[in-house]
Formats: C-alpha cells, sequence, structure tokens
C-alpha cells in the first residue's frame, strides 16, 4: 500500500496521538542516565511506534469474519489441491481488505475438513456434518468422490449451506437441483464439467490418436477401455461402448480395476492378447500411476488416451519412473498454455508457493474469487438465498474458462458448468520425455 511521505515521515514536531502524555516531550521521564541513554530511550520507543504503525496500516483489524468450509481427501492429492487452492484465495481476497459486505469488511477464514472420502463414506458424511455444527461455517467448497458428494450434498442442504463442488463430475448431483429446487438451489458445481462432457471431449481426442495411428501404421483401431470401478464412471463406459464403434473403431474389452489398485497386470496382459493399439482410460485416483508405470514396464504396444488425474500432477513422470511416457490425458492446466487472462498469473504463483501446476480440484481458488466472494459483495449480505439468486444469473470468467450456469431442456436451473466454445471445454496434455505438453485442442 502506497502511502504519502507525510504519512510515513512524520514531522519533527508531530506528536502522534498514541503517545501517552507522560512520555511527551515536556514530560520526559527524569531517571535516566546521561543524554546517552535517553536517546537510546527515545529511539526504542520511535522504532515500537513504527512497528505499530506498520501493523495498523497493513493488518485492518477485522470484525466478523465469513467462514468456508473447504472439504476433502485432504491426505491425497485431490484434497491437497482443494486446500491450495482456496488457501491462494483467502490470501488474496484478504491482503486487499478483505470481502466487502453491506458497510463492512469481512476477513475470509477458512475450514479444513478431511473426508476421507476415497476410503470412506461415513468419514466424509461426518466431516461435513462438523462443519455445519461445530464450526459453524457460512459456505463450504471441495468434496471429490460422487459417492461421498452426494451424501455430503444432503446434509448442506440440510443446513441451508452453500456448497460449491469442486470434483465430482456425475451428472445427477446437479439434475436434483432442477428437481427439487427450493431443497437443492444452495449447490453449484463450478469444476470439473460433468462427465457427459467429458467423455465428448474424450471422444475428440480419441478421434485425433486414432487419425494419427492408422496414417502411421496403416491398422485398423482397436480399443481397450479401462475404467476405474465408481459411480461417476458409468455413463462414461456406456456412452464409449455406443459411440467409438459407431466412429469405426472396434471395442475389445472393458476393464475395471478398483481405483486404488495396486497391480493391473493382469488386466495389462489381456489388453496385449487383445492386439488393442489405443486404450481409453478413466482414472481419478491412484491406480492411474499403477496402470501407466506397469504399461510401460509390459511396454504394451497401445497409447493411452483420456482421463487420468494422477497423469495431470508434475509428480508423475517421477511417480512412474518415466513408464508414463506419451500418455494424454484432460486437464485444466498446463503451463504455457494460457485459457483465459487470469490463468497466466494464477499458475504462476501456484508454482511458486506450491512447487508443481495445479490439478483441477485446485480450482477452489476460483469458486472462492470469482464465484462466490463477488456475488457476496453483489447483495451485500451472507444471506444463501439472495447469494444464490444472484449467482445463478452470472457469467464470469475464472482461471479454467468462462463460466454460465446451466439449465435443463424444460429451463429449469442445474448449477452446472455451460461445456463448448466460449465456455468452459477443458484441455489435454501429454508426457513427453519428461515434459506435460499441451495438445488438444489444437
Amino acid at each position: 500500500m502506497h502511502k504519502s511521505k507525510d504519512l510515513l515521515y512524520p514531522k519533527e514536531n508531530d506528536q502522534p496521538s498514541c503517545i501517552p502524555a507522560h512520555l511527551s516531550k515536556t514530560n520526559q521521564p527524569k531517571n535516566l542516565k546521561g543524554e546517552k541513554a535517553m536517546k537510546k530511550f527515545t529511539f526504542g520507543w520511535g522504532m515500537l511506534l513504527v512497528a505499530c504503525l506498520v501493523v495498523v496500516m497493513c493488518f485492518p483489524a477485522w470484525g466478523r469474519t465469513i467462514k468456508i468450509g473447504v472439504i476433502g481427501p485432504m491426505q491425497f492429492v485431490q484434497g491437497k489441491g482443494h486446500w491450495n487452492g482456496a488457501t491462494m484465495a483467502a490470501e488474496e481476497i484478504n491482503a486487499r481488505g478483505g470481502v466487502q459486505v453491506g458497510n463492512e469488511k469481512m476477513k475470509v477464514e477458512l475450514v479444513k475438513a478431511d473426508s476421507n472420502e476415497f476410503i470412506n463414506v461415513t468419514d466424509a458424511t461426518n466431516a461435513m456434518e462438523r462443519l455445519m455444527t461445530q464450526d459453524k461455517v457460512d459456505f463450504v467448497v471441495g468434496g471429490f468422490r460422487t459417492e461421498a458428494v452426494l451424501a455430503m450434498q444432503d446434509i448442506a442442504m440440510d443446513y441451508k449451506k452453500i456448497f460449491i463442488g469442486v470434483g465430482a463430475a456425475t451428472p445427477s448431483i446437479c439434475e436434483r437441483v432442477a428437481k427439487d429446487y427450493n431443497r437443492y438451489k444452495y449447490w453449484f458445481r463450478q469444476t470439473p464439467m460433468n462427465s457427459n462432457y467429458l467423455v465428448a471431449a474424450a471422444f475428440s481426442q480419441i478421434a485425433s490418436a486414432a487419425e494419427v495411428i492408422k496414417r502411421e501404421l496403416k491398422v485398423p483401431i482397436k480399443v481397450a477401455i479401462v475404467a476405474e470401478k465408481a459411480v461417476w464412471v458409468e455413463g462414461m463406459v456406456k456412452a464409449a461402448e455406443a459411440t467409438l464403434p459407431k466412429m469405426g473403431m472396434a471395442i475389445v474389452g472393458v476393464w475395471r480395476p478398483s481405483d486404488k489398485a495396486t497391480d493391473v497386470t493382469a488386466e495389462l496382459s489381456a489388453i496385449q492378447k487383445s492386439d488393442a493399439n489405443l486404450i481409453f482410460t478413466i482414472f481419478s485416483a491412484s491406480v492411474g500411476i499403477t496402470f501407466a508405470r506397469q504399461a510401460g514396464e509390459l511396454k504394451i504396444p497401445a497409447l493411452q488416451v483420456g482421463i487420468n488425474v494422477e497423469g495431470q500432477k508434475d509428480g508423475f513422470w517421477e511417480a512412474t519412473k518415466g513408464m508414463g511416457n506419451y500418455i494424454i490425458t484432460q486437464n485444466t492446466y498446463i503451463k504455457g498454455v494460457d485459457i483465459t487472462t487470469v490463468t497466466k498469473s494464477y499458475i504462476d504463483r501456484y508454482v511458486k508457493e506450491f512447487g508443481e501446476v495445479p490439478t483441477y480440484t485446485a480450482d477452489t481458488y476460483g469458486a472462492i474469487l470469482y464465484g462466490l466472494t463477488p456475488s457476496i459483495t453483489a447483495v451485500g449480505s451472507l444471506d444463501a438465498d439472495k447469494i444464490v439468486a444472484h449467482l445463478e444469473n452470472r457469467e464470469y470468467y475464472t482461471t479454467g474458462g468462462k463460466i454460465k450456469w446451466m439449465k435443463d431442456a424444460q429451463g429449469k436451473p442445474l448449477h452446472d458448468v455451460t461445456w463448448g466454445p466460449g465456455y468452459v471445454t477443458g484441455i489435454a496434455g501429454q508426457w513427453q520425455d519428461g515434459k506435460f505438453v499441451g495438445v488438444w485442442p489444437y
């Protein structure tokens, strides 16, 4: 914050009002020995006053705070992204004076909640209940695994708390809003785009890869579908089984390993025997590392294309010991790919603070900074109903694209992000000799 010289450097005869009268020039302590001691005393108090002035100018006296619960699997990369993104948003907001709410400025206070949702849905519901009853948060962001998010969503709706999802892709989570608006209107999905659009984007990426394979190898395309066992994947697998043959590709089989599998050699051996030359992957958890590493070790002659959330991490190359070379995965952020005018600064700061490019769960940053808090300021209140009415009608840019909230065929709000050119499309990258490079759209 820039201040005039008069503020930073008081004039010689000015007497700051916060100095007690008994320490003024006309009433200095008389029991100090000599001029040297007096100078030391005066200098010490002067430094203390300067420090106090800096604190007052740089750190406003906060009144009420806005409490935002950040919920996710905090022991996993997905939850760490949730927390990192939210932390960055809170720091930025508070550094510029907080959130304007009516006539007051309010500080953003974050509350971390470990959902442990990869392991136990009950842990997730308990974590959400604590946010509501013990921590008494005003809003919630995060969530990842659909099975857990559906349950956590119900708890947040019971308390009429706005819950902005950053992780779960299943369409049914947002379809609840259209079916029972009065109950579920407090839910919004910031990211990712729902699985119907994720698979549509994947089909475009698969088509591009298939074109290269046919051109270079002069062979028909044989696809193996490998998708983790999880609710969010079901619709995507069905869509792939129905669509890929219409795109001129033969499906040689469907494999469904655990999302936390540590050995997939049986699946890979079967894929190798099937002569597949393209593998459509759908992974959100640690099986993505296992599959890529073991496929490389077994030298499976097939290109992996699809979704591999672990493959979005900078640490993927090391985690797979370089065996994840050439896999292609959808992503939200790739260094050097500027989706909007605020993407680059966000990625650069995230890398500086956390040492890696953000994964899409770190979009808690945009959910708070560009979604929630501007609507709080616009309505001048923390009233959830007023904020919902404002937020659902906004269009705004965030780090991953332009947000416009969808409606269903009957015009009912879904509070899901619009997919397509000009809005949110996602991007895809490929690991090439240790570097993650943007390859789609091109």
